[in-house]
């Protein structure tokens, strides 16, 4: 289990180094005002950030998944695997409930540090130097925050992220089951690693679909009161709101960029914990690499 979480983490952090990018460009596109919008699109919003930014306006923020990264693998696999154990069989069903689990449990990290990574991400919108810097970092942020508002600051979207996590953990852990069962992920097959990357990047890109709508929600609250105007009371008045002024495409917006980002954030983290994993056994003189275990993508997947 130690080598596993290790093998987690180095991976993780793989996978954020990767999809960052992506997943900034997503946040400003579902917090953007509809009626004097920024961005045309998911490319417009890259070419902006870069000219307006430099390539680092795309990793603003990337120090609170970085940060959270050790904690919420530690708790995915911890009980993701506990929780499979207890159950007793390996069943699709066991594992989608194992997983909901482990999604469920790991918020109490993921809320904050998404919260302080959607405050980052939103620093400075269009601003190649930054004019007001209200956070010096991830940390930073959660401090200040937690000094204005409290627990409830900082827990600022709990809710709908624990309505986000649940399901879609269950539903990663269970394609990633479906798929490697499918396709025949066995230990001696010479295609195992290219096999495991294509059911990890399907997984990704299935659970994000399960659940995107809470996502845009979620990104909503945490994104309310920034410039201090606070327009939501709640997770349904958020969505009664939403729907009024941009009709149902708002619970789409920023999907292109997550679903491009979905992909190679898992080919990432399953190569780097692949190839972590056969040298750490062949350095001790144990058998050959086994397909390594299902990992959190931060989100955060």
């Amino acid at each position: 289990m130690a080598l596993d979480f290790l093998a987690g983490c180095v991976g993780g952090a793989a996978g954020v180094l990767v999809g960052h990018p992506f997943d900034t460009v997503k946040v400003r596109l579902q917090v953007q005002n509809v009626e004097k919008p920024l961005y045309r699109g998911t490319f417009h919003c890259f070419q902006s950030i870069i000219k307006q930014e430099s390539a680092f306006g795309l990793y603003k923020g990337i120090g609170s998944p970085m940060m959270g990264l050790t904690f919420i693998n530690a708790l995915v696999f911890g009980v993701q695997g506990n929780t499979l154990r207890a159950l007793g069989k390996d069943t699709p069903l066991n594992q989608f409930l194992a997983g909901s689990a482990a999604g469920a449990i790991q918020c109490v990290i993921c809320c904050p540090m998404e919260l302080a990574k959607t405050r980052m991400q939103l620093q400075g919108t269009g601003e190649y130097k930054l004019k007001t810097k209200n956070y010096k970092n991830s940390l930073d942020c959660l401090i200040k925050i937690y000094q204005k508002e409290g627990l409830r600051g900082i827990n600022r979207g709990m809710v709908s992220t624990f309505i986000r996590e649940t399901p879609s953990f269950g539903f990663y852990f269970l394609t990633y089951d479906c798929m490697t069962r499918y396709l025949g992920c066995e230990a001696e097959d010479s295609y195992v690693i290219p096999k495991l990357l294509f059911s990890g990047g399907m997984s990704g890109i299935v659970s994000w679909l399960s659940t995107y709508p809470m996502d845009v929600i979620k990104s909503r609250l945490q994104a309310d009161g920034v410039g201090g105007v606070t327009q939501y009371n709640g997770i349904l008045d958020c969505v009664r709101k939403s729907y009024h002024e941009e009709g149902w495409r708002v619970f789409t917006r920023g999907l292109t960029s997550t679903l491009l980002r979905a992909f190679p954030v898992n080919a990432a983290t399953f190569a780097t914990v692949t190839v972590f994993l056969m040298y750490m056994k062949s350095e001790e003189n144990l058998p050959e690499c086994e397909p390594g275990p299902v990992i959190h993508q931060p989100s955060s997947l």
